[in-house]
């Protein structure tokens, strides 16, 4: 469609508001097809706009100071064709939710950003200047001149609705389907992840037969061998090894790491508008687990990207007039389930005129409605019968009261879920009623009830959780067992809210009660418990001036303990009593002498114990004695750092025939 000949078209800049060199520079190495125009201050920003008649503009949040989304919110009502890319932290696209929804901010990049995202943004971005540029045109070239094709007929009215109505509503359906997108696709292809064997091994998988199936399957996921050839593939090697152990975790993070590769290349495909690719790659994904979460949610992507190639292509068609072939665009969409050709949709559309059409669309509606087919499945679905009928004709009461049934259903949908106490599952009606023009006021006041939902949903769940804490602590279940003790509710405690008083009483308690334990392994000289406890208590974050001093007492337990195992010579010890070493028979008999070397501790109590050989000459005659004898000895207990401790000595004991 040929513009108003009334406006003169400027070169259309690339406007970014930033003090970024590296987001500056990544935008000058990509863009290099339009100029780039620079504005540090949000305060220059529109008359700079005005000034360098910009057609995409790339909006950095730290430069930002009245707020990114009363910014964006405002630029679009001052320029409506300008395209806007944000750039920030996770937090500012949290605070851009509703508005990438909409439509009103077109990308949201993470900072710092990738050179292929921001290159795969910015052209997307122009295309889509270039859609709405067309639209603004065509409604003010619509204003100036009646269409030439216009005819005298009454039906024919409607045509002139016609692309403009289109034009709506590709529009909506892009933006529905970019915001859709979230910013879950990753900013590069991921290098390949480490082999699902390289994680820790359970003492019960020495199965050299799984292992080499683990070892297989790595290699063959890391060199892209991921569902071929037959039998020598990651997929078939991870479920043989796990049919072979299904207990140990490994195979399974295995195939998920395949789905993560298949359905994160799928979505670099859709993103650049390589259909086939995406369809190709998630039905592998589906063949390999039907039921993964990401899967359904690929297919309802690629179902909506259909659905906007299809409008948009009867977009095409109406913009030139030909409203027979836009109506036989959507009747070859396989509307109802059956395919229709070209020819037989036109003789059909001879022989009905545009409204009975018109109601045919309603008629589907309506039967999607009662069967709560509001939104899915894609091109078969309540909102896209009542949008095909609107985009053929926009004014229809009809339509509009359709378009006011199908607002009340999802209103209602989304009431029944936070009645339900289904948080979640509201959001996604919420989405699906911004989606779907449902009033702002409506949307507003499901939002808080969500909002109130969660909240008690919060509380009840902090209140479940510090009963099971309490209960556990009082019980003595500190650190064991692993899920369901102490610590385990505590730390889901500090998943659901940290800073909640609960949270951190929980945390205290808890930490007094593991340095309690460790102080009892130190009275007790177990200073391996003792350092088992303080490892759990630093764990959980337990307050350093409470550990300061019991790690100050393992210390010194340690070098006490270090001290008595050291072997000290029986000599400097005080013995309390001595029995002599009976002489053996046989040696006497045999006129031998000799020695024995041995060590021995002394206990707190005086008492002898662990008494080894450490020598003997000759070997095999007097070492018995020697024990006997030993065993029998008292020593005035050792003592340091006034208490009483263990302590290693060594002694030899001679056998001579003069004694």
């Amino acid at each position: 469609m040929n513009a108003n000949p009334l406006m003169v078209e400027e070169p259309e800049s690339l406007v970014v508001l930033t003090e970024d060199e590296e987001l500056l520079n990544t935008l000058r190495a990509v863009a290099t097809d339009h100029e780039i125009s620079t504005v540090s201050a949000e305060a220059d920003l529109a008359g700079h706009l005005l000034e360098h008649h910009a057609g995409v503009a790339v909006l950095d949040t730290a430069c930002v100071t009245t707020g990114i989304a009363e910014l964006t919110q405002r630029l679009k009502t001052q320029f409506p064709d300008l395209v806007l890319i944000v750039a920030g932290t996770i937090d500012d696209q949290s605070a851009l939710a509703a508005q990438v929804t909409n439509g009103t901010v077109y990308r949201f990049l993470h900072k710092p950003v990738s050179e292929q995202r921001v290159r795969l943004f910015i052209n997307a971005a122009w295309r889509r200047h270039g859609v709405e540029h067309a639209e603004i045109i065509e409604a003010t070239a619509t204003n100036l001149r009646k269409p030439a094709w216009a005819g005298a007929q009454g039906s024919n009215k409607r045509v002139v609705f016609l692309g403009a109505a289109f034009g709506g509503l590709i529009a909506a359906l892009i933006a529905i389907w970019f915001a859709s997108r979230g910013q879950e696709a990753a900013e590069t292809p991921a290098a390949a992840a480490p082999g699902a064997s390289q994680l820790p091994v359970s003492a019960a998988s020495q199965d050299p037969e799984f292992e080499s199936l683990l070892a297989r399957a790595d290699a063959a996921l890391n060199s892209g061998a991921l569902t071929s050839p037959p039998g020598e593939n990651a997929v078939d090697l991870y479920r043989q090894a796990a049919s072979r152990n299904s207990e140990d975790p490994r195979p399974a993070i295995g195939i998920e790491r395949v789905m993560d590769r298949l359905l994160t290349s799928a979505e670099q495909a859709l993103l650049e508008d390589r259909m086939d690719d995406a369809v190709r790659l998630t039905d592998i994904a589906r063949s390999i687990q039907p039921d993964h979460v990401r899967v359904a949610f690929l297919t309802t992507r690629i179902g909506k990207e259909r659905e906007r190639m299809v409008l948009a292509q009867a977009r095409q068609a109406a913009e030139r007039g030909r409203v027979d072939e836009a109506i036989a665009v959507l009747d070859r969409a396989n509307l109802g389930g059956s395919s229709v050709s070209i020819s037989e949709a036109r003789n059909r559309i001879e022989q009905q005129n545009l409204d009975d059409r018109v109601q045919d669309f309603l008629d589907r509606a309506n039967d999607r409605l009662r069967r709560g087919a509001l939104v899915e499945p894609a091109q078969d679905n309540a909102r896209f019968f009542i949008e095909s009928a609107r985009a053929i004709a926009p004014n229809d009461s009809n339509v509009r009261r359709a378009q006011r049934q199908l607002a009340d259903r999802i209103v209602s949908e989304t009431r029944a879920a936070i009645s339900a106490g289904n948080a979640n599952e509201a959001d996604r009606w919420i989405e699906i009623a911004r989606e779907s023009g449902v009033a702002s006021e409506d949307i507003t006041a499901l939002t808080r009830d969500v909002e109130r939902l969660r909240i008690a949903t919060r509380a009840e769940s902090m209140a479940r959780l510090s009963q099971a804490f309490n209960q556990r602590l009082t019980r003595g279940q500190l650190v064991e067992p692993a899920n369901d003790s102490a610590k385990y509710y505590l730390t889901q405690l500090t998943q659901t809210e940290a800073n909640h008083p609960s949270t951190q009483l929980a945390r205290q308690a808890l930490a007094a009660r593991l340095l309690e334990e460790a102080r009892g392994a130190l009275r007790k000289q177990d200073l391996e418990a003792a350092r088992r406890w303080m490892t759990e208590a630093r764990s959980i974050g337990a307050d350093a001036s409470g550990t300061a001093a019991i790690e100050q007492e393992i210390l010194k337990a340690q070098e006490l303990a270090q001290r008595a195992s050291e072997v000290v010579s029986a000599a400097t010890l005080n013995r309390t009593r001595y029995v002599e070493p009976e002489y053996p028979a046989s040696a006497r008999e045999r006129g031998l002498t000799g020695w024995v070397e041995v060590d021995f501790t002394v206990r707190p109590d005086g008492s002898v114990g662990d008494i080894t050989v450490v020598s003997a000459e000759p070997a095999g005659v007097f070492e018995a004695a020697a024990l006997a004898s030993v065993r029998r000895w008292r020593y005035e207990p050792v003592r340091r750092d006034g208490r009483t401790v263990e302590q290693r000595a060594r002694v030899r004991i001679r056998f001579s025939m003069e004694q």
